[in-house]
């Protein structure tokens, strides 16, 4: 997808940019790549916060044929270099504190993205200096990309996983009887079109809020893309640009329920049309309050990098059925197995594995058997505990690898924070199993009290027994000021859990 002929403004703290000098910024920045090399079918890793110089050089790579290769920036400097020598990058482009962080140990060449005042100060930044040509200069330098473009690569975003290095899924070209069935899927999933004025908070090297504000790019009026999300600022921003379609994970919901009745009622929020959220499970009370709030725009799909969207649910639809991400989306088949693969009956858990004739499918770059491990006979194994209804709605229950068998009775914790976040006080929650000598594990909750809320174990507990059965009550509940985060508001639950299990000296 490529940027759109249309009055598209992308928008960020310190610059505007419309799309006819967006579109001539690309072919310069084709043409730089271009000349150091780049051609179809490599690689250009993008190290990069929200900037326009990320769309810029990955709308560059599509006119090349070449991937764009969004690198999680939160990585620690190995993964970084992992990242980049994994692909075979040719080239890197990254802000400058960024690129400061492995500028001695890279593989390939970069190119310097200056950090915007407006990033620098988001995130209290003291970027250094500026040595040699710059992503403007090395723009200003190339002649502009005027060759016909190859076909366009498909994506390469590498996933952070759970132990080992990042993989990175490398979505195959459609075929051609794929198409049609994609671009209806995206159509429906991400709603953008003509005339919308679209807000991504979220970081872009995540693969939601990538392929939203590219699909934005291509169609939208407008694309705004904050520094970081700020609950206050993201608030005024819709009143200010006038937003019909935003794109959230479930963390960002939290943030803004936390804040005061007059905070949120202090901004016109009317022009929202579509909130889409994704990346994570909601929590029905968190959920619930949102529809109350925004009204019947909150749109929600369930899927991943590896599968793609499986599942999509309206507003109205989850009201109708709370807690349902929906039904399979067009062209996607959906089953529940067991642990020996077999099927199991309506309304039983197991774990959730999907196909889809329609949308292309991937590899782990340079690791086949990897993926090979995930097919179930044309199926992808997810990892997901769920079950499904009699109308086909799918129901998720948590992650399989999260699942605590405590005394030998399954237990999930998504349950239990559902149920936390409904508790007077908790702004938000994770609960994980840690060792227990008799039952093998136990269930720790920790907790995020609401500024000035007075929270202790004792009351939690107390209230939650009266929401969940009493073997769902957490044995240990701890309060802490402020939850280990991502950039979207992510809980880092593994920070939380594996130091008991290391002391432990076992991983279950």
């Amino acid at each position: 997808m490529v940027c759109g002929s249309g009055p598209l403004q992308i928008i960020t703290d310190d610059r505007a940019i419309d799309g006819a000098v967006l579109g001539e910024r690309i072919d310069r920045a084709a043409g730089a790549l271009a000349a150091r090399g780049v051609g179809a079918g490599d690689c250009v890793a993008i190290l990069l916060r929200n900037d326009i110089a990320f769309i810029e050089a990955c709308l560059a790579c599509r006119r090349l044929g070449a991937y764009c290769v969004p690198v999680n920036w939160h990585f620690s400097a190995e993964e970084i270099l992992y990242v980049v020598a994994d692909c075979g990058a040719r080239l890197l482009v990254a802000h400058a504190d960024l690129l400061a962080r492995v500028a001695d140990a890279l593989p390939c060449p970069a190119i310097v993205v200056p950090v915007p005042p407006a990033i620098a100060a988001a995130y209290r930044l003291t970027p250094p200096a500026v040595v040699g040509a710059d992503w403007d200069a090395a723009l200003a330098a190339a002649e502009p990309w005027t060759l016909a473009s190859p076909p366009a690569a498909e994506s390469l975003i590498y996933t952070s996983g759970t132990s080992g290095h990042p993989k990175g899924v490398k979505r195959q070209p459609p075929k051609p009887e794929q198409v049609a069935a994609s671009e209806a899927m995206r159509s429906r999933i991400y709603g953008i079109g003509p005339g919308a004025r679209v807000m991504v908070p979220a970081p872009l090297y995540h693969t939601a809020p990538n392929l939203f504000a590219h699909r934005a790019a291509a169609l939208a009026d407008l694309l705004l893309l904050p520094p970081r999300f700020d609950p206050l600022r993201l608030l005024a921003d819709i009143e200010t640009y006038g937003i019909t379609h935003l794109y959230a994970v479930p963390a960002m919901f939290s943030r803004l329920l936390a804040l005061t009745d007059k905070q949120r009622g202090a901004h016109d929020l009317s022009s929202l049309q579509f909130v889409l959220h994704a990346g994570g499970p909601c929590g029905p009370d968190v959920k619930a309050r949102m529809i109350d709030w925004l009204g019947p725009v909150i749109e929600e799909y369930y899927g991943s990098t590896e599968a793609g969207p499986i599942t999509h649910v309206s507003s109205g639809e989850w009201r109708a059925y709370p807690g349902t991400v929906g039904k399979a989306i067009p062209g996607v088949e959906i089953r529940i197995v067991d642990d020996a693969g077999e099927p199991v009956p309506t309304g039983e858990v197991g774990e959730v594995q999907s196909r889809n004739a329609g949308y292309p499918d991937f590899t782990y770059l340079g690791r086949e058997a990897d993926r090979a491990a995930l097919d179930r006979g044309g199926y992808l194994a997810s990892g997901d505990l769920g079950y499904l209804d009699a109308d086909g709605r799918l129901f998720l229950c948590d992650r399989k690898r999260d699942l605590v068998i405590s005394g030998g009775v399954n237990i999930y914790p998504a349950e239990i924070e559902a149920a936390l976040q409904t508790v007077e006080g908790v702004a938000d929650c994770a609960v994980f199993g840690i060792p227990d000598e008799i039952n093998g594990e136990a269930l720790l909750a920790v907790v995020e009290p609401v500024a000035g809320a007075v929270l202790t174990a004792e009351g939690i507990g107390a209230a939650l027994r009266s929401r969940i059965a009493s073997y769902k009550v957490p044995r240990h509940i701890e309060l802490t000021d402020a939850l280990p985060r991502e950039e979207t508001g992510k809980i880092r639950k593994r920070l939380l859990r594996d130091p008991y299990w290391a002391a432990a000296g076992r991983s279950i």
